[in-house]
């Protein structure tokens, strides 16, 4: 199984080597996240347009990124997003971040998923960054279920959390230590796909995962 999902938030023209690594990975790869602008921007990016084409050559589904802050940002504007990000950049997926993890919210998401599932969007990525409540994993074909540094990965209990057949869970990990085995702790704990990369800070997903290298 393709294991890789990479949200990599930096423009084509500027890191055009690493995008170029992304699609030599294509083999492994299980989505890229594009995001151009904090979502799909005000209009079509050409650039990006065209890495999008050719990851899809590639066998890559793409995944839109749209923020839905929480179940707080105004709905209107998230299913905008999916929707440009179907039209300019052919995305097949979406990737739903800041989503909320608990019960209260979970109406507001089910109306979302009916409407990303009417446009055609598959896979469904909820990015909680935490164990959601189970009923999440009705909307969902992804979870992910841990966002975070590898310091506090290395402490999450190796004990897979139970979720209905077919609903995979991912983790996205960042400050990566040469060496370490994430592939590894991710299977241990349950994740079917994963993210792993040396950044941190506040803009850890600017850099290519453990693994996915330029050429030199």
């Amino acid at each position: 199984m393709n294991t890789l999902l990479v949200p990599y938030y930096e423009h084509p023209s500027v890191r055009p080597a690493e995008w170029a690594a992304i699609l030599a990975a294509a083999p492994r790869v299980y989505g890229v996240v594009l995001n151009p602008a904090s979502g799909p921007g005000e209009r079509p990016d050409a650039v990006f347009a065209g890495t999008a084409g050719r990851l899809r050559a590639a066998g890559v589904t793409l995944l839109g990124y749209v923020d839905t802050g929480y179940a707080r940002r105004p709905y209107g504007n998230v299913v905008s997003d999916l929707t440009r990000h179907r039209a300019w950049y052919g995305t097949q997926g979406v990737f739903l971040d800041q989503v909320s993890a608990g019960i209260e919210e979970l109406g507001w998401y089910e109306r979302l998923a009916t409407v990303a599932r009417a446009l055609g969007c598959g896979p469904l990525v909820l990015n909680h960054g935490t164990a959601p409540h189970p009923a999440y994993a009705a909307l969902a074909d992804v979870l992910v279920t841990f966002e975070g540094p590898w310091t506090a990965y290395r402490r999450t209990p190796p004990h897979p959390r139970a979720y209905p057949s077919g609903v995979l869970q991912a983790h996205l990990v960042y400050g990566v230590p040469p060496g370490a085995d994430v592939a590894g702790a991710a299977r241990e704990r349950g994740a079917a796909v994963h993210c792993a990369v040396p950044g941190a800070g506040a803009h850890p997903w600017g850099t290519l995962p453990v693994g996915v290298a330029p050429a030199r």
